[in-house]
């Protein structure tokens, strides 16, 4: 038998998944010295610089559904243009919006924001070319991939006949008007690994990215149902959150063990909410009065992550502004900047360009400085290895010029993305 492609060797690694065990992450790079940041020379050129692109519900690209392979082919190329022309150096585009796929996935059908129809085949194969055209331009690409949203809505018959959320309804919960995968069943923790890591195994994707969605957000007035599950698998847990975020702490877990099974070298980065647990809360917590903390309320310990070093790299999203009175961006970025010291963990900060000059957004987002001084005051800390800007529209429109400004002031030399 001839040698086997790497390709083919991904493949076939993915295909065990279902019945090997998983181990949790053991050991992984040496522990840097306090205040190093891994894989960043400080001083340097070694700088994370990305950019989100969302495909969900067209986002950011497509700019809408139905477009001819090659108009949305010409949008995407020149999203990855101007990350080139911004001297961004990663693109983080979401492959994975709603339970789909923007690859030809085995186990989930074509994502609906390609053609307007969920499972017809666009005609091209979007990932691939991504992929191959953002590394032509020396810009990584992480495939950003949203574990458990099925759909925007509650209607399983509006799903396409071949989804999984309808060979398998007692996966499903609906939930603030939309459907979820349960993640207190460990046949959907294992599939939705699998659909995630065919990604991994098919291109070489420079990393593999979460956002923030693992349990959903609380809606005011409902309860997500997943009674049944708990009755099943909760029995050694004392409190039904703690069997949550353990089903949480699983899927971060098994993920990583298994990109280190299909592709070795590819990191996992995940971009949680910013807010991991509040002081008043917990003592170990940020100086902050959120009204959402994602310990508590998303159930996805994302400190826990970070300390333990389960994950290569972790972005909060930090979307307020320096002085803000609830959240603010300063005392997070130290909050940030002490979890992650020592801890071989590497800390990128998620920044909010979408509110840079748009309407209602509070005074200090009109000026188009606030987000070049967010910069200047991550750069005190050597935990804080770079940045990534939502989203892809703003870094086209860039209404008010903060986006000018950054790089004016910060990106005026290209950098390399840390490894």
């Amino acid at each position: 038998m001839g040698r086997m492609s790497r390709r083919a060797f991904a493949l076939a690694a993915l295909s065990t998944l279902a019945t090997a065990p998983v181990a949790a992450p053991a050991g992984g790079p040496a522990v840097p010295a306090p205040g190093a940041v891994p894989g960043v020379r400080r001083g340097g050129t070694a700088e994370l610089r990305g950019v989100w692109v969302a495909t969900v519900l067209n986002r950011d690209w497509p700019s809408r559904p139905g477009l001819s392979a090659s108009a949305q082919r010409g949008e995407l190329l020149a999203h990855l243009d101007r990350a080139v022309r911004d001297r961004l150096n990663t693109v983080v585009l979401q492959v994975r919006p709603t339970a789909d796929a923007l690859w030809p996935s085995p186990y989930e059908p074509w994502s609906e924001y390609l053609t307007g129809t969920q499972g017809r085949h666009p005609g091209w194969d979007p990932l691939g070319t991504a992929v191959a055209e953002a590394h032509a331009r020396g810009l990584e690409l992480h495939a950003w991939c949203n574990p458990y949203r099925i759909a925007l809505h509650t209607d399983p018959g509006r799903l396409a006949a071949s989804h999984p959320a309808r060979a398998h309804p007692d996966w499903v919960v609906p939930y603030g008007g939309r459907l979820y995968y349960n993640p207190g069943l460990p046949e959907v923790r294992a599939f939705v690994q699998r659909a995630m890591l065919d990604a991994v195994a098919r291109y070489p994707v420079d990393a593999l990215h979460f956002d923030d969605y693992f349990y959903p957000y609380p809606v005011a007035g409902q309860t997500f149902d997943d009674d049944e599950a708990y009755d099943r698998h909760g029995g050694a847990f004392a409190t039904r959150a703690a069997w949550r975020r353990d089903n949480i702490d699983r899927l971060v877990r098994e993920t990583a063990a298994g990109i280190r099974r299909v592709r070795p070298g590819t990191r996992f980065g995940i971009s949680p909410f910013g807010v991991w647990r509040n002081a008043s809360t917990d003592a170990r917590g940020s100086d902050t009065r959120a009204g959402v903390e994602t310990y508590d309320d998303l159930y996805a310990d994302t400190r826990k992550w970070v300390r333990d070093h389960w994950i290569d790299y972790i972005v909060p999203q930090l979307y307020w502004h320096i002085g803000h009175p609830t959240a603010d961006y300063a005392r997070l970025v130290a909050w940030w900047a002490g979890v992650a010291r020592g801890t071989g963990t590497a800390l990128y900060i998620g920044e909010a360009l979408y509110r840079a000059g748009a309407a209602g957004e509070d005074p200090a987002w009109r000026d188009p400085a606030e987000l070049s001084r967010h910069l200047a005051l991550a750069a005190r800390y050597p935990q804080v290895g770079g940045h990534v800007f939502f989203g892809a529209r703003e870094v086209a429109e860039d209404r008010i010029g903060a986006m000018a400004r950054v790089v004016a002031d910060h990106y005026r030399q290209p950098a390399t993305p840390p490894r």
